[in-house]
Formats: structure tokens, sequence, C-alpha cells
């Protein structure tokens, strides 16, 4: 744990046994509670009922095991338990909790069946509850997907209030009033006579009932946080340069790492001379690890001053040496490659004359958050601690575990707040390798940074995907569309290589966001290619979905001209979900859809289901004499209910950029099997004098709900496209979109 730190004796801990091991959303639930992670070594007086709310003489702090990586999910889970708690956001801490099953992601389940989002009958909920049960029992405690909202909606909720109707319990027992006479109100339990009595003051008495799980969440009416605008828990501290992050980690006797890896990543080390380094001021050790060598020295930038003097002589790499090649694997597999799998094939394509043809490309990406990997271990003979940023506590105790011979419950990772991510902290090498130097010296603290230029070199990118795309037209509109995506597998490199879970079947992510978006497209089949293995390559912001909104959209955009049909109307004729026609209704209103413009502008729309989220988004641009100028943007999107509008903006619009930046600036190639891109210099993301003015809305027409951290990612790509094409005559087939155009 970490801002809890040691639970102390007169400790408090509620949260939903009814819900710990069962599943929001109402489909599916199970009957026994995971083990609470708390219990182990309470010492007496202590009491742990409940993973998520714990009360001391020091106060209250709630459990928010999502990782926060930025986009507020601390908030965002602090705000569901104190909604039900009674509890202001100005009176709790926080803290993400320890390694546990008890923390499970109960949404993982929504993205990895066999059935589109849209689908809410009998068997596909039955397939969700079954893949969650398996999530369960694997103790899948992760961060992505979108998911932090959905999973934790109802059940944080729940915790609240059954911590709230405990201590309720107690404090009827402590007065002898019945417990139906008694309100809550900011931490404390209100007596018929105005008298206040804390929940501090109550956690002795409340540790001896047992929880009282029969409760009822308040109606919407009633909310006093959710859907309202919110201050972030850690506002003051990011505004005042006092938040913790990895990087920011010190301890008492603690040394300084630096590493280099082979570029050619996954190579070997052939031979080193670390003579000169080792005389270097400051300079403690040069450990070989795993790829590659780390230096040790008293302070950071001396270890990175002598890594870089060491002489390497490198092995080659295990993946084709030149960005030709990666691309050349690609068409050679859409030519006679294996297919992974064709989740749609509707109507006959193979009898249906195609008029229209495109390849679109789309290249490795690195995350490139502003934090840089780090991590700090210390290896003793009784326990191993980890402080770092990461998504994936439990699978990095478990790796930790293995290379040290530590029991894995004597494996203590503690998860700090993180400077971005965007995927790149579902990755833990950074802690294999910090704990390979730990292990070499037991007894004292490593801290393991990379350099900027290590970073991106090493990092293991979005992967490089073609798409080959056939359809028809007739009498205005669109009648057939077949698409085969050919990529690299995620799931055989992220998983399966780093994590060792081989995991059998198809690799669903390469063919996100293209077999289940909602279009009754008469004549529809999707196919998915996977590659050989090319360059590593693992989970980025929005994953399968980023590359394939833009070959989905784009290509449907040329389609539908193609027809000469309206790109929002042919949209509408075509949609088949309710929730997702009201996106793209409400987006053409926002921008006026259909309006004249002046001259030289031009616009384009695209909508994307991911992760279960409907976004429509409309961008606006000027053909300037000096290059393309992007104005405005319009987004909607659907989630069910917006917990709190002001991250949920900022969320939207950051997306967009995030977006737009990689689209038009951003890629990482290799010529000679390593990553030609070192820094943000030759990584662009957007410029602020090319960021447009961005318009959000967001809707609530459903009755479940879903993220929005990475929907409005997938859109953006292919409505910059269009608008491109509709004022240049030409459509951008490849990003990034700079190789090619203009941009000021």
């Amino acid at each position: 744990m970490g801002s809890a730190g040691t639970i102390a004796r007169r400790t408090f801990i509620v949260g939903s046994v009814a819900i710990l091991g069962g599943v929001a959303f109402g489909y599916y639930q199970y009957k026994r509670p995971a083990k609470n992670p708390l219990l182990d070594g309470l010492t007496d007086g202590t009491a742990a009922l409940t993973p998520y709310v714990l009360i001391n003489a020091e106060g209250i702090t709630l459990i928010t095991p999502r990782a926060d990586m930025g986009q507020g999910t601390y908030s965002v889970q602090a705000a569901l338990i104190a909604e039900e708690l009674d509890v202001e956001l100005d009176q709790i801490q926080v803290d993400p909790g320890p390694p546990s099953k008890a923390y499970y992601n109960t949404a993982l389940a929504n993205d990895a069946v066999p059935f589109p989002s849209t689908d809410q009958s009998a068997a596909a909920k039955v397939m969700r509850g079954t893949v969650d049960a398996v999530m369960k029992f694997m103790g899948m405690q992760l961060t992505g997907g979108s998911t932090t909202v959905p999973d934790g909606y109802e059940k944080l909720r729940v915790a609240g209030a059954v911590a709230r109707e405990t201590l309720k319990a107690a404090a009827a027992q402590q007065s002898g009033l019945d417990i139906s006479q008694l309100k809550t109100q900011r931490g404390s339990v209100v007596l018929p006579n105005g008298k206040r009595i804390s929940y501090q003051a109550l956690a002795t008495t409340a540790a001896q009932i047992d929880p009282i799980t029969d409760v009822t969440l308040r109606p919407s009416t009633q909310w006093r946080l959710v859907g309202k605008p919110m201050q972030r828990v850690d506002m003051i501290a990011k505004s005042t340069g006092t938040q913790t992050y990895g990087i920011d980690v010190r301890m008492e006797g603690m040394v300084h790492a630096a590493i280099r890896l082979n570029p050619r990543k996954g190579g070997e080390v052939v031979s080193y001379d670390a003579a000169t380094a080792k005389t270097m001021r400051g300079v403690q050790h040069v450990i070989p690890v795993t790829g590659g060598i780390g230096v040790i020295a008293n302070n950071t930038w001396r270890a990175f001053q002598a890594a870089d003097a060491i002489e390497i002589e490198w092995g080659a790499a295990p993946y084709p040496a030149s960005q030709d090649d990666h691309w050349q694997a690609l068409a050679d597999t859409l030519k006679g490659g294996s297919q992974d799998a064709q989740p749609r094939d509707d109507g006959d394509v193979d009898s249906i004359p195609m008029t229209v043809e495109a390849e679109y490309r789309a290249p490795y990406l690195a995350h490139a958050p502003l934090e840089p990997l780090n991590a700090t271990v210390l290896v003793t003979d009784s326990r191993v601690d980890v402080w770092t940023g990461n998504q994936i506590p439990r699978m990095t105790q478990a790796s930790v575990a293995s290379m040290t011979g530590v029991p894995v419950e004597d494996v203590y990772v503690h998860i700090l707040m993180m400077g971005g991510s965007f995927g790149h902290r579902l990755e833990d090498e950074v802690v294999k390798r910090c704990t390979e130097l730990a292990i070499a010296l037991p007894g004292t603290p490593v801290k393991l940074t990379y350099k900027r230029e290590e970073d991106t070199a090493q990092d293991y990118t979005r992967p490089i995907a073609m798409m080959r795309g056939r359809g028809a037209v007739e009498d205005g509109r669109v009648t057939a569309i077949e698409i085969r995506v050919a990529s690299p597998s995620i799931l055989d490199s992220q998983m399966g290589e780093r994590q060792g879970l081989g995991l059998p079947g198809p690799d669903s992510t390469i063919t996100q966001a293209l077999w289940d978006q909602p279009y009754a497209i008469p004549h529809y089949r999707v196919t998915g290619y996977r590659a050989p293995k090319l360059g590593p390559v693992s989970s980025w912001r929005s994953v399968g979905a980023s590359q394939n909104g833009f070959f989905h959209e784009n290509f449907l955009n040329q389609l539908i001209h193609a027809a000469g049909a309206d790109p929002v109307e042919e949209r509408l004729r075509l949609m088949t979900d309710i929730p997702s026609r009201k996106v793209l209704e409400a987006v053409a209103e926002m921008s006026g859809w259909g309006g004249s413009l002046d001259g030289n502008k031009a616009r384009g729309v695209a909508f994307s289901l991911s992760f279960g989220t409907p976004v429509a988004e409309v961008i606006e641009i000027s053909n300037t004499e000096n290059g393309i100028e992007l104005d405005k943007v319009w987004v909607a999107a659907e989630v069910g209910r917006v917990v709190d509008p002001v991250n949920f903006e900022n969320l939207v619009q950051g997306g967009v950029i995030w977006a737009l930046g990689h689209a038009i600036n951003s890629q990482i190639t290799y010529a000679d099997g390593i990553v030609e891109q070192e820094n943000f210099f030759d990584f662009e993301g957007l410029r602020n004098s090319q960021t447009p003015e961005i318009f959000v809305r967001g809707l609530e027409n459903r009755d479940h709900v879903t993220g929005i951290g990475e929907p409005p990612v997938p859109p953006a790509a292919p409505a910059l496209a269009e608008a491109i094409f509709q004022a240049t005559g030409e459509r951008p087939t490849e990003m990034p979109f700079a190789n090619r155009f203009t941009f000021v």
C-alpha cells in the first residue's frame, strides 16, 4: 500500500461483501467473496471487514485499486465510494491498495467475448459471465480498456453503502437508538438531537458487527457528487509540485541505476568493455542484465553518463532489420498468410462485383509518456519491496517472486501515481531489470530510471498494420464491404512472450473495432491475419481500435463518396444501434453539418464503437496557402452516465489531441533492427499552434455505463482524413499524414 501505509490499531475497513466476487450490471453474481487482502498482519483491535474503506484515528482512506496515470481514476473511484459513504472528497485520502484477487477487474469480460458490445442477448450475457468468472479466478487486477468506471460504478457505491449502514448500526448500539432514527453526513452519524458521532469514533464498535450487506443504493436525484463537476483529489498536489511519482522515490541508502539494452530489441550482448565507465565519478558497480548492461552510481546523471561510456557489441535483431521488410511481411501475410479470425461474414461478399479498392497503412507508434520508465526495488532475505507506477500489480508481483525465489505473498508492490502511460505501464520489464540489479545488491534500495532515448528505443510499440479493402455501391448506397487486415499479435508479444500467458484462440485486437461496428451493410466481411513476429508490440491507447478505426471509417467514407451520398445521412441509414444513431445525430447537430462553409474550409466525419462506447467526431479544417490548419472538432459520446463532467471533457479533448498528433506527425521506424526515433524532437505530438478548438457532449441514453479514456481516439484520424480529402481531392491512406501533406 502507499499512503495508507501499515494498518494501525483501532482500524476499521468496510466495503462490499455482497459485490466482492460478484459482477456489477446484475447479470451474474458469485456467492463467495474474494479474500480480503487487508486481513493479513492485523494487530489486536484492528478490524478488516472488506477492502475498500479504511477508517482510523488519522482519518478516512478509500482504496482505489485502478491505477491513476493522470486520467483521474483515483478521483472517480473515490467519488463513487464517497457518494454512498456520506463523506466529502476533502475529508478522505486515497490509496491504491495491495496486489490482490479481491481487486480483479469486473469489466474486462465485456470486450473479451465474440459478441459485439451492442449485443445484450441472453447468450452474450452468459458468455460475458463465464469469461468474468475466469477473470475472477485468475485475479486479473489490471487497469486498462477504459474499464475503471464500468468496473466500479456499482460495486464501489455498494461498498460505500455497506460501510455507511454498518457505521449506523454501530452508532445505534452505542446510543441505544433504533437505526432508523439515524442519519449520516460528512463522515459522521447524526443522532435525532443533532449530536454527531464521527466515523472514527465508531470504528471499534463497528469492528465487532457483521457488515450490513442488505443495502439499497440512493437514486440519482439524491446524488451529491456523481454527475456533478468535481475537483480531483490530486489537484492540489499536482498544482503545487508535491505529487509523488515513481521517479520521485527517495530512500535512505538508495543507489541509482541506468541501463543500456540491446537496441535490437530481444537481441543479445556479444561483448562489452566497461573499463572507462568503472573509473567515472560516482560509479559503484557495472552489472550485466538480460539483454544489456546496468550501471550503479550515486546519482542518476552519473549512472547515465557511465552507461553511455560502455563499449558494447550488440547481437542481431530477432525480427526483420529494415522497415521495408516489416511492410513486406504484412503484404505477404495478406497474400498467403494464415487467417487468424473472420468474426463477420454477412451476406455473400464473393458474389458481389467490387468497384472500389484501397490499401491503408498504420505505423508502429511509441507510448512516450512524459515520465520515463522507472522502478525502485529492495531485496532482502525475508521480503522484496517494489515502488513503481504500474497497471498490472499482480503480474508484477508474480514476476518478481519468480526472479527472486521469494514467496509471492512476501513481494510488496507499492503502486505510485504515474506521469502518463497510454499502455506503456501494462508492461513490467523495467521492474524485472531493476530486480536483477537489486538481487546483486541485497539490502540496498536500487532505483532504475530509463533515459528518454532508452525508453523510446526499448518501447513495445503499437503494432504496425496494413488493411486492404474492397467495396461496392449501388443506387447511391453502400452495398458491400470487405476488410482484410494484417498485424502482429499483441497477445503473443505482450501476454505470451513477456508474461508467460499463452492464450488460445484468435487475437481479437487484430480485428477490434472492424467487425462489430453497428452498420447493416448487406454484404459485410472482416478477416484478420496474424503476421509473423516483427518488432515487439504491446497495448497502445485504444489498442487495435486505434488503427482499425482509421481503416474502417476512412474506407467507408471512400465508399460513401463513390456512392455520391452524404457521410452522415448514409451512416444513419446503415446504423442498427439506437445509441450510436443518437451520437451521430448529436455531432451533426453540434457542428451544423450540411451548412455552408467558407471556400477554403472542409469537414470530415467518422464514427467508431470501441470499448462499448460509441463516439462520433466532425473535424473542420482550412486549406491555406501554407498548408492544412485544424480549426474545430466536435465530439459526441454515449457512456450511459457521465460521472464527472469536467474530467469527462478533459479525457475526450485529450484523446482527440493525442489521436490527431499521432495521425499527423508520429511514427516508429526500424533501420538495421534499431528504432530510428530518439526523443520528442523526432517523435512529435500535436503542437499548441496546431491544436483545434474542441467541443464535447456526453450522452446518457443507456442503462449501462462504459468508459471514455480511449474511445475518442479511433474516430479522429479518419475524420481528419476525410476533411483533407474534401479540401484537397487527395485521400490520406497512410499515417502519419505529414509524410504527404503540410500542416500549419
